[in-house]
Order: structure tokens, then C-alpha cells, then sequence
């Protein structure tokens, strides 16, 4: 059965930057999109299955990086620079963690995530089945990229022994229209050999999967692995051994020099742009109007709960612009528009998603409804003040309902598809553990 949601305005997201007053969107048995368009030019007859939401309907935010599971890292290890930061506190701490502790992690932030309006996820983690139960059950979206790493945790096993287990993994699990779909993750070039690097990428050009790396997160991080090459810089290395051959989301991506972003643009890599992140840690800003004109595919990611602190969307659409802005010294360097398309359909492209990110026909109904009647959306003259107060003034209270394929996770500002007190109270416990234990 067909359901028509009406709405005082439907934002598509779309290339056109449409605004549609007296929406309709209907949604199909299947969970996509059969129409879009103004109520009033909607097709007859109406179906019978008809809701009215008063207020804005746009697509589900789409966050092209994190490491979701690391809830109950969450304000772990405050004030810290990167390395330090997973050396000292984060690396010691997930040694100790189970396959229960990353469920309920990830159970809790799919929670938040939903409730925020981000329905679609992009995660590096490991304990991967655990990830996967987890976002089954919440009834998001996920691309679930399971990571290789050299790392100090005796459970990991070796090098080898992670590159067979994730290729495996991805074979078993990948949805190609499902909720869950699968690629396949190199943690960084200074935590990975170039060996295994080439391996991953071969294996992920051989299946058409995304490849996600960290790449230039921060200014030092990989001067032992640039000596190697005679001071090339991570993306030229990562050319030449034929890494950027896969498809290849970078996440981070902010020392760059303009050789880099035109290395990118010419090998068509993907960035997750995560500007909140990187302010938190002092990695530095990212040349996001440059790679925007060089016409390099960014999305805004929040990394992980434990080095942004949250999981809000929104307040990355809003730091894109503001930080692009301020790092170029001109007001017009990104627009409310571009941010919030990097939310959406950038996020989508930069994952190879190409049924999500915008509300048209055939692509999946991942939805949601924002109420107006916050003070942050006063004044209303102008179409195009209603997309500036998205980017710029909206709370992310707004969220009234979000969908997911058409089916309804969040209503009225709740998730209904988790126990959020059981989820508080078991990251609590699992967060009080691993904090502890020796």
C-alpha cells in the first residue's frame, strides 16, 4: 500500500536546490519513492493511507565517517592531541572491550544517530557482527566498512589473519539494496603496510566496495611512512601503489596541498569531511571550498563519539560552512545550500549510495520531519531563508520523525525501536569496566 505524507514544505535536496510549498511525497509498499512533488499535482486517486505532518520533510542525514561503537568512550581522555590521545587513553581501553560492549555501543548510538536524523552511517569498527546486530535491530542504515590495523590488541590477531577475515565478512553480509551494505576499511598508511594496503585495495576494486582510510588527519602523523618514499606525501604514496585504483572514501583529509586535491579529483576520491572532529582535536581545518572547486565528492562525517563528543549532523553542516569561511576570509566560500547538501545527497554520492541522499522517485524513503514552530526558524520571507536556518539556526530538537525505507524509527522525538534505558544503563556499565580493568 502506498502512504502519502503531505507537508507545508518538502526540501528534495536535489541538484536544483528545490523547495516545494504544500508538499506530497508518497512512499511505496517497497520503502521508496514513487512520487514527489506539490500536493496539489499529486497523483489520483489518493491512496488511502494518508498522514499529514505539519512543518518540513527533507532526506535522513547521511554521516560519512565514524566509529559509532565508541559511546562508551564518550569524553574519554579530554584535552589530549591525537596520537597521545589513542596511545594513552582510546588503544588501552578498546583492548578491553567485548562483542557485547560494542552491541550495546552501537545500539545506543544508532539511538542517537536515528534521533538526530541521521538514518544512514558510515562506520570503521571492528567486532563487526556485533555492529551489524546492533543496526538491524534499530532499523538504521548503515555501510559497515570492518578495518584493518596494527594496533596492541591480542584479540585482533595478525595482519593477515584481519585481511582474510574482513574480505570474508564483507562476502557474507554485504545487502546490495538492503539496510546494511558492506565495504571494507585500512585504518591509515602509518597503521597499515603498504603490502596489506595494496591487498585491501585490490580485493575492494575486485568487488566494487569502498575502501575507507584516515588520510592527513593531522600534520605529523605520517612522516615515518613519507620518508620511506623520499617525502611524498600520503595521497601520492597511496597513487603509486594503486590504492586510489578502488573506490576510496578519506576521511579527514586536512593537510592537503594542492597536488594532493588534484590527485583526488583525478582519481575520484571520496572525503568525509568531519570539521567538528578536527576542531575538538586541534587537527587543523580542512580546505573544503578547494576541494569543492576542484570538484572532488565531500560528505560531513562526525567521527566517533569519543573525539567530537556527539553524533549531530547538524552542527557539522553548520562548522563546514562557518570554518570554510573563516579559513578562506570570504563570507560566500561555502553557502547554507552546499552544507547542507553535503549532509545529504554529498554524503550519499561520497558512499556509492545512489538510492538515498534525496527525496525522488525510486530511491529509498529515508525521511524526516521537522517541526517549524521552533524560534529558530522566525523570520520566514523567502524560500531560501528556510534553508539557511536549517544550516545555520535549527536545533536538532527540530527532528519530530524520521523514517528509514518508509518504516517509522523515531516519532515525536523518540526512537521507538530501542530501550534507550537499557542501552544507557548497559554502556554505563561496559564504559565503568574497560575504565578499570587491567
Amino acid at each position: 500500500m502506498t502512504t502519502r505524507y503531505l507537508a507545508d514544505f518538502v526540501l528534495p535536496c536535489d541538484p536544483a536546490g528545490t523547495i516545494i510549498r504544500g508538499g506530497a511525497v508518497d512512499v511505496a509498499a517497497d520503502g521508496r519513492i514513487g512520487w514527489v512533488g506539490r500536493a496539489a499535482a499529486a497523483p489520483e486517486p489518493a491512496p488511502a493511507g494518508t498522514r499529514r505532518l505539519p512543518g518540513l520533510l527533507m532526506p535522513g542525514l547521511v554521516n560519512t565517517h565514524g566509529h559509532a561503537p565508541m559511546t562508551m568512550l564518550r569524553g574519554q581522555g579530554e584535552g589530549l592531541p591525537l596520537l597521545r590521545w589513542l596511545q594513552e587513553v582510546i588503544w588501552p581501553r578498546e583492548a578491553r572491550i567485548t562483542a557485547e560492549d560494542v552491541f550495546w555501543g552501537m545500539t545506543l548510538a544508532s539511538a542517537e544517530m536515528l534521533r538526530f536524523g541521521v538514518t544512514t552511517s558510515c562506520e570503521m569498527y571492528f567486532r563487526n557482527e556485533e555492529v551489524m546486530a546492533a543496526v538491524e535491530a534499530s532499523g538504521a542504515r548503515c555501510l559497515l566498512t570492518p578495518a584493518v590495523v596494527q594496533a596492541p590488541w591480542p584479540w585482533l590477531g595478525s595482519l593477515d589473519d584481519q585481511l582474510a577475515r574482513v574480505v570474508e565478512f564483507r562476502d557474507a553480509h554485504h545487502q546490495p539494496d538492503g539496510r546494511i551494505r558492506v565495504g571494507l576499511a585500512a585504518h591509515a598508511a602509518y597503521t597499515v603496510p603498504e603490502g596489506h594496503l595494496q591487498q585491501l585495495a585490490a580485493a575492494a576494486k575486485e568487488r566494487d566496495a569502498l575502501l575507507h582510510i584516515h588520510v592527513a588527519e593531522t600534520e605529523h602523523e605520517a612522516d615515518e611512512v613519507s620518508a620511506r618514499h623520499g617525502g611524498a606525501s600520503v595521497p601520492r604514496i597511496l597513487a603509486d601503489l594503486g590504492v586510489l585504483d578502488a573506490r576510496v572514501l578519506a576521511a579527514h583529509a586536512v593537510w592537503l596541498s594542492d597536488d594532493d586535491i588534484a590527485i583526488f579529483a583525478a582519481n575520484r576520491v571520496a572525503v568525509a569531511h568531519c570539521p567538528g572532529c578536527n576542531a575538538k582535536l586541534a587537527s587543523g581545518i580542512a580546505r573544503l571550498a578547494d576541494l569543492l572547486a576542484a570538484g572532488v565528492t565531500v560528505g560531513l562525517g562526525t567521527d566517533g563519539p569519543a573525539s567530537n563528543n556527539d553524533l549531530d549532523l547538524w552542527e557539522e553542516v553548520r562548522l563546514a560552512a562557518l570554518l570554510a569561511r573563516l579559513r578562506s576570509h570570504d563570507p560566500t566560500a561555502v553557502t547554507a545550500g552546499q552544507a547542507l547538501a553535503l549532509a545529504t545527497r554529498g554524503g550519499a554520492d561520497a558512499l556509492g549510495l545512489p538510492d538515498v541522499g534525496v527525496l525522488e522517485p525510486g530511491r529509498f524513503a529515508d525521511m524526516i520531519h521537522l517541526s517549524l514552530d521552533d524560534p529558530a526558524f522566525v523570520p520566514l520571507l523567502d524560500d531560501q531563508d528556510l534553508v539557511a536556518h536549517l544550516a545555520f539556526a535549527a536545533p536538532r530538537d527540530c527532528v519530530r520523525d524520521v523514517w528509514v525505507a518508509g518504516q517509522q524509527v523515531v516519532a515525536d522525538g523518540r526512537c521507538t525501536t530501542v530501550d534507550l534505558a537499557e542501552a544507557r544503563a548497559q554502556v554505563q556499565r561496559s564504559a565503568a569496566r574497560i575504565a578499570t580493568e587491567q
